[in-house]
């Protein structure tokens, strides 16, 4: 099986200069995150599907 990295990896301008944030890639079938910290940690992969119920409990403040 190939390994397929992620890519485009960017984080939010909202964060500008903050340390503490996270970054998202994107991937052929979704998006990879990884910690602006130690991005030689590596990352964790969802599937198009899973970010966008991601996205939409973010943006419906599911988390606060």
């Amino acid at each position: 099986m190939k390994s397929v990295h992620p890519s485009n990896w960017r984080k939010a301008s909202y964060s500008s200069q903050e340390t503490s944030c996270v970054e998202v890639g994107r991937t052929p079938n979704g998006a990879a995150v990884r910690d602006t910290k130690d991005r030689a940690a590596g990352y964790f992969t969802a599937t198009g599907t899973q970010w966008a119920a991601f996205i939409d409990a973010v943006k419906n403040e599911r988390f606060e």
